[in-house]
């Protein structure tokens, strides 16, 4: 099966270790992104016929509406505002959008890409959120908004509250993303101190009487695969969905781990001052939300393909959370128990699993390079899986970049251990010092693939070979 994809750097990656488990796990992935790609996933269910304007099982009259607006975030926002400001064409009012990566492919009609920042936020983000707002402070009953959100938007679309500086922000997002939070705890504190995240776009909307219709890629993790996309859903979270986080919980998280002497006091002093009118909004009647992705929805296009490859495979969970350099033995372990002994599944066979997996850092000053909790996955993978021939694991962030890097995260099998030590380097100094990425980049093991048009956290493929001997 030869399948061309998204991955740039696929002759790199094929140039050594064992070429064949690695051209399995390529072929999968680059088929499951291609399946995933958020452009496609809108083309194949949003159309305008004269005024009627399709989405899914909903219609729209847009002769009765004065102005039609388009407004996003998002590590896919590229790909999702490029399918609806075509289908729209001249019939779109304008549309502002916040990326994270502007691509040389990316094409818009009446649209205007900013790129905000992410993981951290930055300024051109906060002036982009100024602009959004000043289009809805226009807006009144006779408007539509259709809004395109996925992973990211806390970062790209961060406005602090007044009070907070945007410094503040940006502190206050470093030390969660490095205090071993889960997404939803570091999000219960972004979402109370913003003017757009929680629900709060979505509230200055509804307050000017307007229309939303949104379309998003959830990828927060223990939701359920999508079913029909056609159908509109009940959503919560992001800039344009009624927020399930709470003020208390976000004083929760700050006590949980240890955060009242590290965080910015304005940001202390506003979280435990503001009071019932600094709680995100928690319903709004008469918006439209579509979700066309889902994180399970990664391991499920994954195993199709895999399945059509004649491969066995077993999806272990699309709930992986947890710190990356210990999943990363762990997956080398189930490996060697595949191979040895044909426990849980017997090999050949592929097993998948999604999710969102961390890297705690409690002392920045032992950071010595560049990574991601994807990177730092696979090359504590490689040390696991040295006795275990053939084995191959590839972990990315979906979206097409993991942590502080361009990287979508790495590859590494059997061989790559091996392949380190000939060049002279040290693995397990590259871990402790977080600096997995300059170590992948050396063995030729980084994945990049840019913009993918999706973003459902992480996906895992490993791939496990028969042996003749056990």
């Amino acid at each position: 099966m030869k399948v061309k994809g998204k991955i740039r750097n696929r002759s790199e990656i094929l140039s050594h270790g064992d070429v064949e488990s690695r051209r399995i796990v390529l072929d999968i992935t680059d088929g499951t992104l291609k399946k995933l790609d958020s452009y496609d996933r809108i083309k194949s269910f949003m159309s305008l016929k004269g005024d009627i304007l399709r989405i899914g099982y909903r219609e729209w009259d847009l002769s009765k509406k004065n102005n039609v607006y388009l407004i996003g975030a998002g590590k896919a926002c590229n790909a999702m505002a490029m399918a609806v400001d075509e289908v729209l064409g001249d019939r779109l009012t304008a549309g502002i959008i916040v990326v994270k990566i502007k691509e040389h492919s990316d094409r818009y009609n009446k649209t205007v890409s900013h790129k905000g920042g992410h993981p951290l936020p930055n300024e051109a983000g906060v002036a982009a959120c100024k602009k959004i707002l000043d289009l809805v402070e226009q807006a009144n009953e006779d408007d539509l908004f259709i809004a395109v959100i996925s992973g990211g938007s806390s970062a790209l679309m961060s406005f602090p509250v007044e009070g907070i500086s945007l410094q503040d922000k940006i502190l206050t997002t470093d030390i969660l993303l490095k205090s071993g939070a889960r997404i939803l705890e570091v999000n219960a504190i972004r979402r109370h101190i913003s003017r757009m995240n929680g629900g709060r776009l979505a509230q200055r909307i509804y307050e000017k009487g307007a229309e939303l219709v949104g379309i998003s890629i959830h990828d927060a993790v223990g939701l359920p695969q999508t079913g029909d996309i056609n159908k509109p859903v009940s959503y919560f979270g992001t800039p344009i969905g009624p927020d399930e986080t709470t003020l208390e919980q976000a004083k929760w998280v700050i006590k949980a781990y240890n955060l009242e002497e590290r965080l910015p006091p304005a940001v202390i002093k506003y979280l435990h001052t503001c009071g019932p009118g600094g709680e995100t909004p928690k319903k709004f009647e008469g918006f439209t939300y579509f979700v066309i992705n889902t994180v399970p929805d990664s391991c499920r296009c994954a195993a199709e393909i895999t399945r059509d490859m004649g491969l066995k495979t077993m999806v272990l969970t699309t709930s992986l959370e947890g710190e990356s350099k210990d999943t990363g033995t762990f997956l080398g372990s189930i490996a060697r128990e595949i191979q040895q002994y044909g426990r849980p599944i017997s090999p050949p066979c592929v097993i998948l699993s999604a999710g969102e997996t961390t890297t705690k850092i409690t002392d920045s000053s032992l950071v010595k390079g560049h990574g991601g909790p994807s990177q730092e996955m696979t090359l504590s993978f490689a040390m696991a899986a040295a006795e275990t021939r053939g084995a191959c694991l590839i972990s990315i962030d979906t979206e097409g970049t993991d942590g502080t890097t361009t990287a979508a995260g790495g590859i590494t099998d059997s061989r790559s251990l091996q392949h380190a030590h000939n060049l002279d380097l040290d693995v397990f100094k590259a871990l402790r010092e977080h600096a997995a990425y300059e170590a992948l980049q050396q063995m030729g093991d980084t994945v990049v693939t840019g913009n993918t048009g999706t973003n459902l956290c992480d996906l895992n493929i490993m791939y496990i070979p028969e042996i003749e001997a056990r």
